[in-house]
């Protein structure tokens, strides 16, 4: 980190020296926006530099040719910087938005990163058909995707600005200083509190193409919010919550894999589910909570038992929700689709990132 200060401090001197106006708090908080961002990413280091450091639009000319003089131009890049790429192993490139070039910048244009068209070309590709250098990128942009958790209105209230019901107490207490005479009705509204979700991720071997995808977003999920339980499942069931409590994705990415010992191996969805039921879900970890399988519906075991775990779940959980990469292009459906659908709430897609975008949409609408 302090390797990194020291080429962000630089980076703002010299767009002092380029005659922008940038003091001491404005690199300070140009090191702490960065403390949230990929270090290793140009892109990230772009616009964490262009928010935090740029105050007037007429220097956005000035902030791009020292931005690109600095770190990729004619003179050598900063050797902290070059260390901390190295040690990376990331490649990262950005592209400078098109309608804030000009005259000679066409000449000189520097790819520093993935334009939108790249970004939203990977969002319509299915994950079984990336090469790992798009698996890479999907995981990077789905490392910054901030979902939503679901949310409910509790019985207890608080004071608000405006509402339907009034609040009384507070009324007769503010009209004892205009000697009982009421100035305005005061308010009050429901209390607001975040719903358990709850990630149950098949890991089977034909889940093989998408299951690492679904890992990085249940990591993004669990980020957002406390109340964020991830299960893993295979032909056991596997509790990785703690697994991913960490800042770093890779890290807890790792750490997941290596609890989870069924990696790519058979499927036993109703066994897994069932053991989620009753070691868990009648602990209440569930209960009022929104649960998403992710699952191809592909089950070895027995129907009865996926059955009877579907509905059980299904009375104890506030929405049940299935995630298909395959959705409903396999007919006939997979005979754990077909039992599994009567008790399903949403059925979405989950084979590529605009699917799992919409996903993360459609979480805070499960009231």
């Amino acid at each position: 980190m302090a390797e990194l200060t020291r080429v962000l401090v630089g980076f703002a001197r010299a767009l002092r020296e380029a005659g922008l106006p940038v003091g001491s708090g404005d690199a300070l908080g140009c090191c702490r926006a960065m403390t949230v961002l990929d270090t290793t990413d140009l892109a990230d280091l772009y616009w964490g530099g262009r928010t935090t450091l740029l105050k007037r639009h007429e220097d956005l000319p000035r902030y791009d040719e020292t931005f690109r003089r600095y770190f990729l131009g004619a003179g050598e890049p900063p050797a902290a910087l070059l260390t901390i790429l190295a040690e990376s192993g990331v490649d990262a490139t950005l592209a400078l938005p098109e309608p804030e070039r000009t005259g000679d910048e066409h000449e000189t244009d520097m790819l520093l990163g993935l334009t939108a068209s790249d970004v939203d070309s990977l969002k319509r590709k299915s994950f079984g058909t990336c090469t790992p250098d798009e698996l890479a990128a999907i995981r990077r942009i789905m490392a910054r995707l901030r979902l939503t958790p679901p949310k409910r209105r509790t019985r207890r209230t608080r004071p608000a600005r405006k509402g339907r019901e009034p609040d009384l107490r507070r009324t007769v207490r503010d009209s004892l200083r205009t000697f009982g005479e009421p100035r305005a009705l005061r308010w009050r509204e429901r209390r607001v509190r975040l719903r358990p979700l709850i990630l149950v991720l098949d890991v089977s071997g034909s889940m093989a193409d998408y299951s690492r995808t679904l890992l990085q977003f249940a990591y993004s999920a669990r980020r957002a919010a406390a109340k964020v339980e991830v299960f893993c499942f295979g032909t056991r069931l596997t509790r990785i919550t703690d697994q991913l409590r960490t800042r770093d994705a890779d890290e807890a990415l790792a750490r997941a894999a290596e609890a989870v010992v069924d990696w790519e191996g058979g499927t036993r969805i109703g066994a897994a589910l069932d053991e989620f039921v009753r070691t868990f879900g009648r602990r209440g970890r569930c209960r009022g909570g929104v649960v998403v399988i992710c699952s191809d519906g592909f089950d070895r075991g027995d129907p009865d038992v996926l059955a009877k775990a579907v509905e059980r779940l299904s009375r104890l959980c506030h929405r049940l929700v299935w995630t298909n990469p395959h959705g409903d292009a396999l007919d006939p459906a997979p005979l754990g689709m077909r039992i599994a659908a009567p008790y399903v709430d949403l059925l979405v897609a989950g084979h590529d990132l605009r699917s799992l975008e919409e996903l993360a949409a459609a979480l805070p609408r499960a009231r």
